[in-house]
C-alpha cells in the first residue's frame, strides 16, 4: 500500500519493530502519525500487527492551523512564506488553497480578523437594527428570520429521554470541518462540528438516551448541508429542537443577524426585551445545538474580541472571516 505525503509532515514516534510495511514518500498528503507508525530511512513505516489507523489532515485543518498562527503572531505580521511553512505547503499552493476556501487572499482575509473590522460590523448591525425597529419595516429581520423555521419539541416528544423520537444521523464534510447531523421527521435536531465521530455521536445519544437512532442521510440533512455551501434557500430549512421558551427566543434572535455581520450579548438581550439577562443570554447561546445554521458564532464581545466558541475559537474566527469575505464579494457582484 502506497500513500503520497511530504517528508516534512512526518511526526516521528519512538516505536521500534522489525516487522513493518513501507509507505512511499510523495508530495501531497499529510498524515498525523498514530501510535503504530514510525519513520525509518526517510520512509513511513507501520507495525504489521496490530493494525493501526491513520488520519489525513484536511484542507480546513490546514486553514485552521494557519489562522491560529496568524492570530498568535498578529503583531509580527507574518508573511505568506512563513504562514505557508506552518502548514507544510509552498507559498503558491497555500495561497491557492486559501483563496479556494475563502474567496480572498490570506492578506485580505487578515483584515476580517482585526478588532477594528469587528467593531465596524457591530456598529453597522446596531444601526441597521435601530432603523428597522423605528420604521416598523422588516428590512433587517424579515430576510433573516426566515433563514430557519424553528419548532420546539413538545414535552411529549422529549419526555422519558425521547423514547417517542426516531432520529436519523450522519456525518459529512463542510468548509469548516466534519459535522454530525441528526434529524427527526419534523426537522434538524442537532448539528455539531466534530473531530471524533464516536464521541460526538455519544453526546447526541446522551441528549436523547431512549430515542431510536439510525445512521441515515435524509432530505432534511441534505438541505442543511447546502446552507454551508450557500446554495440552499434558507426558508426551506426546518429545525426541531428541545428548548425552553427563553432559549428559543435567543436562538431566533441569532437568526436575525445577517451573514457578514456581528452582534453582542447585550444587543441580543435587548432584542428579546431582557436587557438585564446578558448572562442568561450567554448561557442560551452556548447551549445552541445546531452549529452554523443558528449562527451563535456571530456573537462576540463588545470590545471586538471574538471570544469563546463551543467548537473552538479558531473555527469561530475562520467562519466569521469566511462570511465577511463572502459578504464583500456579493456586494461587489
Amino acid at each position: 500500500m502506497s500513500l503520497v505525503i511530504k517528508k516534512n509532515d512526518i511526526r516521528q514516534t519512538m516505536l521500534t519493530d522489525s516487522s513493518w510495511a513501507a509507505i512511499t514518500v510523495t508530495k501531497t498528503w499529510q498524515i498525523k502519525l498514530a501510535a503504530g507508525l514510525i519513520l525509518r530511512n526517510n520512509r513511513i513505516a507501520w507495525l504489521a500487527t496490530p493494525f493501526y489507523l491513520y488520519h489525513m489532515i484536511t484542507d480546513f485543518e490546514r486553514i485552521e492551523k494557519a489562522i491560529l498562527f496568524i492570530k498568535e503572531h498578529f503583531k509580527e505580521q507574518p508573511g505568506l512564506d512563513e504562514v505557508a511553512r506552518q502548514v507544510y505547503l509552498s507559498p503558491y499552493h497555500f495561497q491557492r488553497l486559501f483563496k479556494d476556501w475563502a474567496g480572498v487572499s490570506p492578506k485580505k482575509f487578515l483584515q476580517y480578523l482585526s478588532i477594528e473590522h469587528a467593531k465596524a460590523l457591530l456598529k453597522s448591525h446596531a444601526s441597521l437594527a435601530d432603523v428597522s425597529f423605528e420604521t416598523g419595516l422588516s428590512g433587517s429581520s424579515r430576510l433573516h428570520d426566515l433563514f430557519v423555521n424553528i419548532e420546539g419539541m413538545t414535552p411529549g416528544e422529549y419526555k422519558n429521554g425521547g423514547e417517542s423520537l426516531a432520529i436519523y444521523y450522519s456525518f459529512a464534510e463542510t468548509p469548516f470541518g466534519d459535522v454530525l447531523l441528526a434529524s427527526t421527521q419534523k426537522g434538524i435536531c442537532h448539528i455539531a462540528f466534530t473531530e471524533m465521530g464516536d464521541a460526538a455521536l455519544q453526546e447526541l445519544k446522551d441528549r436523547f438516551p431512549n430515542a431510536a437512532f439510525e445512521q441515515k442521510t435524509d432530505i432534511l440533512q441534505q438541505s442543511a448541508l447546502e446552507v454551508f455551501k450557500g446554495t440552499q434557500n434558507p426558508a426551506n430549512i426546518k429545525l426541531h429542537l428541545k428548548a425552553t421558551p427563553f432559549q428559543l427566543k435567543v436562538w431566533q434572535a441569532l437568526l436575525r443577524i445577517p451573514q457578514g455581520s456581528l452582534s453582542t450579548y447585550s444587543s441580543i438581550a435587548q432584542t428579546i426585551l431582557a436587557p438585564k439577562a446578558q448572562r442568561a443570554v450567554g448561557t442560551a447561546i452556548a447551549s445552541n445545538p445546531v452549529a452554523f445554521l443558528i449562527p451563535c458564532h456571530r456573537v462576540i464581545r463588545s470590545t471586538g474580541i471574538i471570544g469563546e466558541y463551543h467548537w473552538g475559537t479558531a473555527r469561530k474566527t475562520a467562519i466569521i472571516g469566511w462570511e465577511s469575505a463572502k459578504a464583500d464579494v456579493s456586494k461587489i457582484a
